[in-house]
C-alpha cells in the first residue's frame, strides 16, 4: 500500500492543478497522480499554438499569466503552469497511469502503474476526476485509417515541406494544421464533409484560410465523405460521385472524446446519448459519494462547452463541498 490520502486528484491539466489550488486553500494537501506529466495536454498541442482566450481567462489559484500577446501562445502556457505548480508545491506524481479506482465502504482504492511498471495502491476519502478528452481521437471509421502516415495529431510542419497533404476536418485543429502546412511549402487538401465551418473556429484565422482557397494555394472540398485512405491516395465521395487526391500524408483531425471506462467501472452514471456523466451541478460531485469531476470530462461528448476558462472553477465547487463533511 503506497499511502492513505484525504483527497486524489486524477490529471494535472490546467482543471486539476486548478482543483489542487483550491483545495490547498482550504487547507488540504492533494496528490495530483498524471499518466503523462504537468498540462501533458497542452504540451501535445501544435508547436506554434494560440489560444482562444486572453491570459487572465487561464489563470489559475488567483496565480498571475504574463503574456506576450493578449491571447498566449503554447509555450507560454507550458511554463505559466510548470511555475504555477512548483511554487505551489503541489504533489504530483507524473507518468504514473491509474489503472483503477473502486468504492469502498469509507473510502476509495485506487491502483496505479508507474512508468517503469511498478504497481501501486492508495486510499483517499474523496477522488477528483479531471482526466480531460485528448487522449481519444474520434475516428472516421474507414478502411487505411491505422496506416503509418496517416495522424490524428499535428505537432509542426516542417516534416511536410513539398510533400502532398490532405486534412480531413473543418474545426480549428483542421484549419490550423492548414495554415502552418501551406507556410512550410506543402501542397494542401482539406476535405470536410460540412457544407461550411464549424462556428467554433476561431474568427481570426478564417479571412487567411480563405485567401488561401481563393488564391489556390489550398485546395478545399465541402461536402466530402471520406471512404477509404490508401498508402498514396484518399478516396472520398463529393457530390454524388467517387473522387480522390493524392496523398502523401493524411491528418484526420476529427476531434476528440473522452474515455469514461474508468469512471464507469467505479459506478458513475454516463448519459448514453450525451456522453456526459452525472454531477451535482453546485458540487461537481458524482452520484457516487465522494468523486468529484472537474474540467471538460463533465461536457460529455460537446467538449466545447467547457474550456480552461470555465472548468478551472470546478476545484473552488469542490473544495467548497469538501471542506463542508471534513
Amino acid at each position: 500500500m503506497s499511502g492513505k490520502e484525504t483527497v486524489i486528484i486524477i490529471g494535472a491539466g490546467p482543471c486539476g492543478l486548478a482543483a489542487g489550488l483550491a483545495l490547498q486553500e482550504k487547507g488540504y494537501d492533494p496528490l495530483i497522480i498524471e499518466k503523462g506529466n504537468v498540462v501533458h495536454t497542452i504540451y501535445r498541442y501544435p508547436a506554434h499554438q494560440t489560444f482562444f482566450s486572453s491570459s487572465e481567462k487561464l489563470e489559475i489559484g488567483g496565480i498571475p499569466f504574463p503574456s506576450i500577446e493578449r491571447k498566449p501562445k503554447r509555450h507560454e502556457a507550458l511554463v505559466y503552469y510548470r511555475k504555477t505548480a512548483e511554487r505551489s508545491k503541489l504533489r504530483i506524481h507524473a507518468y504514473e497511469e491509474v489503472t483503477g479506482v473502486t468504492k469502498r465502504e469509507n473510502d476509495f482504492l485506487l491502483c496505479s502503474k508507474t512508468m517503469h511498471g511498478e504497481e501501486k495502491e492508495y486510499t483517499a476519502c474523496f477522488i477528483v476526476m479531471a482526466t480531460g478528452y485528448y487522449d481519444n481521437p474520434n475516428y472516421l471509421g474507414v478502411e487505411g485509417e491505422n496506416l503509418p502516415h496517416v495522424f490524428h495529431y499535428f505537432k509542426e510542419s516542417h516534416p511536410f515541406f513539398q510533400k502532398k497533404v490532405t486534412i480531413i476536418g473543418g474545426k480549428n485543429s483542421a484549419v490550423d494544421a492548414a495554415l502552418a502546412l501551406e507556410q512550410a511549402g506543402a501542397e494542401v487538401t482539406v476535405l470536410y464533409r460540412g457544407h461550411e465551418f464549424s462556428n467554433a473556429v476561431k474568427p481570426w484565422i478564417l479571412p487567411n484560410f480563405h485567401s488561401l482557397v481563393r488564391r489556390e494555394l489550398v485546395t478545399m472540398r465541402y461536402g466530402a465523405e471520406v471512404t477509404k485512405i490508401t498508402p498514396e491516395r484518399v478516396h472520398y465521395q463529393h457530390q454524388g460521385k467517387l473522387r480522390e487526391v493524392k496523398a502523401d500524408f493524411v491528418f484526420a483531425m476529427t476531434g476528440y472524446h473522452p474515455d469514461h471506462s474508468l469512471l464507469q467501472r467505479v459506478g458513475v452514471q454516463v448519459e448514453e446519448e450525451t456522453g456526459r456523466p452525472f454531477f451535482n451541478k453546485e458540487t461537481m460531485e458524482s452520484n457516487v459519494e465522494g468523486l468529484f469531476i472537474a474540467g471538460v470530462i463533465a461536457a460529455g461528448n460537446e467538449a466545447n462547452e467547457i474550456f480552461i476558462e470555465n472548468g478551472r472553477f470546478h476545484g473552488e465547487q469542490i473544495a467548497d463541498a469538501i471542506a463542508a463533511r471534513c
